[in-house]
């Protein structure tokens, strides 16, 4: 397949519209069982799942969110208590971010919900071919980060 054929199989909307998709069935989902948080809100859970005791901007880079989303987001789940922010010890105006017992449990709590929308995204598909999707995914992803700056 040469370029134009890539260009007119719409890869980018494609891959919008599988975004989308997916974000809205989890807000049905999350909405269906009464959750307290957004799915907006439980990537920031997971992300500190992962990696407790980030700065804000780090997890404005990982999870692709600009300073005023992640700064909204991170003042919500504070006001839960899902979340604490503790000032670094070397930086008097920066803060670490940290999971709660209270968020952990929340994590615990939604993740089958994620699981299940992910099962369903991924009906009929292979292992193989999700194997291989996620390994062009990767290669597009880094191709395109040789070239964008992400502000945060």
């Amino acid at each position: 397949m040469d370029l134009a054929e890539v260009f007119k199989s719409k890869i980018g909307m494609r891959l919008v519209m599988i975004g989308r998709l997916t974000r809205t069935l989890a807000v049905q989902r999350f909405t269906a069982q009464n959750f307290e948080i957004t799915p907006e809100q439980f990537t920031i859970l997971s992300a500190l799942v992962e990696n407790d005791g980030m700065y804000q901007r780090q997890i404005a880079t990982l999870t692709l969110k600009d300073r005023p989303n992640i700064t909204r987001l991170l003042k919500i789940l504070e006001k839960m208590e899902l979340i604490t922010k503790k000032p670094d010890v070397n930086k008097r105006k920066i803060y670490k971010i940290f999971i709660t017992d209270k968020g952990r449990e929340m994590y615990e709590k939604v993740l089958p919900t994620i699981l299940d929308v992910w099962a369903t995204s991924l009906e009929g598909v292979s292992v193989e071919e999700v194997d291989n999707c996620l390994k062009t995914l990767f290669k597009i992803k880094n191709n395109l980060q040789k070239y964008v700056k992400i502000q945060s």
